[in-house]
């Protein structure tokens, strides 16, 4: 059984909400995109200013250098540093590292949305902006909570470690070297691991993650010469390269959603009575979700269906296409080259490398029957592996705890269909207990354009942290 320490209440104070939100419109200002090369100083800032607040607590902040790594184009360009920090090193009191990461996707205001990504702006009690929920928002949410022990004078219930990153979105190179350099220091005394990079299932009751799919990126480039042609001088008499592959793309996946490739589905573990139990337990909107999505239908219609495609199974999405002409109006030109951007998101048991081997011989083989004197090529950019955990864990215990109390209700035990790459690793590396536990709403939309938290519920997930981190200390001492 666990003991609440008696320094945590539910309504213990928290940092006002202004001050909670003033920050976090800084932050959001800060262009820390990290897929664009030209916006790489921005990050660097981010993690710089990231580092200035956890020093400002009295956290110890080593600011670890990763190198650089080339682009395309050759150019080699520095990646921006790795923050490890702690706060607290009694040894009666457990351990927890947080990881979080400050940089955030590509976002322009002609991508469709209604403010500017970079400003913060308030609309109907939400705060949307750039990184409020992916990953800024709970990045701060952590740090204010230990910043609230700080202003009310109280003892900090467990030595915290950070971990945080300014390239997760472009694949978090040079992070894994490092785990692995750091597992017999910096790790060495950790005990717990929490991640606070991804979403409830719905928009009111809180959740708690133990499962996440992998992903493989795949590129599909089709060549025909050195210069794009005029169609009115070419088209019909040559094999043009998007005819390719829109081909090759419209093979990958049926009407259904389901993938055609030979072989992905083997696998894949079958469903269990347990598991199954499990689903029909959680309390899941279909309509809400929809509703978030901004779509009319799915391509299933009951709960279990759309809750086991979204996490025990696999998927195929097309992502674009570049290459081709893509602005306003018409350009009647044959792109010499194009590339298709796709992926799948593997489940447990799926391995990488057979996955790899299974989509590029498919596509050769589509490829060779259509006789086609163009040039193919398959690449794999980024690859990440699923990720489970042990639901009856102590984490996972403190964690129930702490939502009971701040939220009144116990959390859904989810998986998450998307890829959080980094909990395999440290589960992997460190061999430490490692959770994941969202901060945000299922409405919150990270990643498109109309990513937001709400202000509300920023000041509660504050308030939530704070309590999770005494919750913690009684489940090292249960």
């Amino acid at each position: 059984m666990l003991l609440l320490p008696s320094l945590c209440h539910a309504d213990m104070p928290a940092l006002p909400v202004m001050f909670l939100c003033t920050t976090l419109k800084e932050w959001v200002a800060v262009e820390s995109d990290s897929i664009q090369p030209e916006l790489r100083q921005e990050v660097t800032r981010m993690v710089e200013l990231t580092a200035d607040r956890l020093r400002a607590m009295g956290t110890t902040v080593e600011l670890v250098k990763l190198g650089s790594h080339k682009l395309p184009d050759g150019q080699s360009l520095p990646l921006p540093p790795l923050i490890l920090a702690e706060l607290g090193k009694d040894p009666q009191k457990p351990t927890v590292c947080f990881y979080g990461h400050v940089d955030v996707q590509p976002a322009k205001k002609e991508d469709g949305w209604k403010t500017d990504p970079y400003t913060l702006t308030e609309i109907d009690g939400n705060l949307y902006g750039r990184g409020a929920t992916d990953n800024k928002g709970p990045v701060l949410a952590w740090i204010n909570a230990v910043e609230s022990f700080r202003a009310l004078k109280l003892d900090i219930p467990v030595n915290l470690k950070f971990i945080i990153e300014g390239m997760e979105e472009a694949g978090s190179l040079g992070l894994e070297e490092i785990i692995k350099k750091e597992n017999q220091r910096f790790f060495s005394d950790v005990d717990y691991i929490v991640i606070s990079d991804n979403l409830w299932l719905s928009n009111r009751k809180p959740a708690l993650t133990y499962g996440t799919r992998g992903n493989i990126c795949f590129s599909v480039e089709v060549r025909c010469g050195e210069r794009d042609l005029h169609s009115g001088s070419f088209g019909g008499i040559i094999h043009e390269p998007m005819t390719d592959l829109i081909a090759l793309l419209d093979s990958l996946v049926d009407t259904s959603g389901r993938i055609l490739i030979p072989g992905v589905y083997d696998d894949v573990a079958s469903l269990t009575e347990e598991e199954k139990k499990l689903y029909e337990a959680i309390e899941f909107d279909l309509e809400e979700y929809k509703n978030n999505s901004g779509v009319k239908k799915f391509l299933y219609d009951t709960k279990e269906e759309i809750l086991s495609h979204l996490w025990r199974y696999p998927s195929l999405s097309i992502h674009g296409i570049e290459g081709a002409f893509h602005e306003p109006g018409i350009k009647t030109v044959i792109p010499a080259k194009v590339i298709g951007k796709f992926s799948i998101r593997q489940v447990p048991h799926m391995d990488i490398s057979i996955g790899e081997h299974q989509v590029i011989k498919y596509l050769e083989d589509v490829f060779s029957k259509r006789n086609s004197p163009n040039k193919l090529k398959v690449s794999v950019p980024i690859s990440a592996m699923p990720w489970v955990a042990d639901i009856n864990d102590p984490l996972y215990t403190a964690a129930r705890m702490a939502i009971k109390t701040v939220f009144g209700q116990d959390p859904e035990m989810i998986r998450d269909g998307a890829t959080i790459p980094i909990a395999q690793t440290f589960q992997n590396i460190t061999r430490k207990s490692v959770m994941m536990l969202p901060i945000g709403a299922a409405d919150d939309a990270e990643h498109s354009q109309k990513e937001k938290i709400s202000r509300l519920k920023f000041k509660k997930r504050h308030r939530f942290a704070a309590f999770y981190l005494c919750c913690s200390r009684s489940a090292k001492q249960g």
